[in-house]
């Protein structure tokens, strides 16, 4: 695979190139917690964007991406790279942040190809951004310490894509482990692996569907979230984000949110009670523990969060039917994507015959199902 990659680099730009990786993600639990400083626990996944690079002689990206068969061509020289609209703003806003942060970028020819589903939640975007970001500087003679480089990536994406995400997906791009996930606190950035039975698969099933709504409807929660600590924070000065509440002061001081951000914020603090109780629950061993949080996540971001749409509802009680699965979830931002599955090894082909079937009869759609290995952040091949 590799060598073909680089033998198509060759047929399109000429000359020799160089291969960089960054891997998806899927988050065992904790989610819509990062961007309201709180934590998570992601698994970066052995399913990756791929990079081909070599030097040009003058300042320009040259960049084509081979799943959309779309090519991208744009001059570093140029002090104002404005975004597009379109797949291109990712790689070329990685490179507009990183010249904006005093990295002199020569120009390069890129040759993309990813393995992470797009639209399906396991962050093929940050996949992108970070396998562009750890080829770039390379190229130019530079050596970026992974979290600047999960910072600087975030930053284009907030800033350059305009999409406001937390840095859980660029992070773990950049800091997974083989056989781990990560128990990240999403303010101070501290983070400690967890090792991940072997006698357990992580099974994520694709719903094939993507809510128009998804985009707007995450900015929303974020705004509400934000304002709920708004309202909070004038009874209570030291909340600056809902990471900073707990459940008895969120009761005491329910009268101040409306039903709506009420909500919000239940999700969010239950949620970070939930990810650290997992954290315990995966050090001792206790998987049923573990699936039961799971399964009570999913139940906060469908009623609290409101984030789940009918073919989520439909993949996860399907799910949770099988022999040898211990929790299902959405796993992503929801309204659509992945759901993430604890599956025992024994009945991972047995879950996955049954799965497939039963949501086919019940939606008429054709889920794919993967079987994935916590993987290593990005490198080299």
């Amino acid at each position: 695979m590799l060598g073909d990659l680089q033998a198509k680099f060759t047929e399109r730009f000429g000359g020799t190139s160089r291969l960089y990786r960054a891997p998806g993600r899927v988050n065992l639990i904790g989610e819509h917690t990062d961007y309201n400083e709180g934590y998570v626990m992601p698994v970066a996944i052995d399913l990756s964007c791929w990079v081909a690079i070599g030097p040009r002689d003058d300042r320009k990206l040259a960049i084509y991406s081979e799943n959309l068969d779309e090519s991208v061509e744009r001059n570093l020289a140029n002090p104002s790279l404005d975004p597009s609209q379109t797949w291109s703003d990712y790689p070329i806003g990685v490179a507009a942040i990183l010249q904006q942060a005093g990295y002199s970028l020569q120009g390069a020819n890129l040759y993309i190809r990813s393995e992470v589903p797009l639209g399906a939640g396991l962050s093929s975007s940050a996949a992108l951004e970070v396998s562009v970001g750890y080829a770039l500087p390379r190229v130019s003679g530079y050596d970026i310490e992974p979290l600047q480089l999960a910072l600087l990536c975030q930053r284009a994406e907030n800033e350059f894509v305009g999409a406001r995400c937390g840095i859980m997906d660029q992070f773990t791009a950049c800091h997974g482990q083989t056989g781990k996930a990560l128990m990240l606190d999403c303010r101070s950035l501290a983070y400690r692996p967890l090792v991940l039975p072997k006698s357990v698969a992580l099974v994520v099933c694709n719903t094939k569907v993507k809510h128009e709504l998804a985009s707007s409807e995450y900015n929303l929660r974020r705004a509400e979230c934000e304002e709920a600590v708004r309202l909070l924070a004038e009874a209570l000065p030291h909340v600056r984000a809902l990471r900073d509440l707990n459940s008895r002061e969120l009761e005491q001081h329910r009268s101040r949110l409306t039903p709506i951000l009420y909500k919000r914020a239940h999700h969010v603090v239950t949620e970070n009670e939930r990810v650290n109780s997992a954290a315990t629950a995966l050090e001792q061993g206790d998987i049923g523990a573990f699936g039961e949080l799971m399964r009570a996540s999913h139940r906060s971001l469908r009623d609290d969060y409101q984030v789940s749409c009918p073919e989520l509802e439909t993949m996860v009680e399907i799910a949770d039917g099988q022999r040898g699965n211990y929790g299902s979830r959405l796993t992503g931002g929801g309204f659509g994507g992945c759901t993430i599955n604890l599956v025992d090894l024994e009945h991972v082909a047995e879950f996955q015959r049954r799965v497939a079937e039963a949501y086919y009869s019940a939606t008429g759609l054709c889920t794919d199902i993967y079987l994935l290995q916590a993987s290593q952040g990005a490198g080299s091949a």
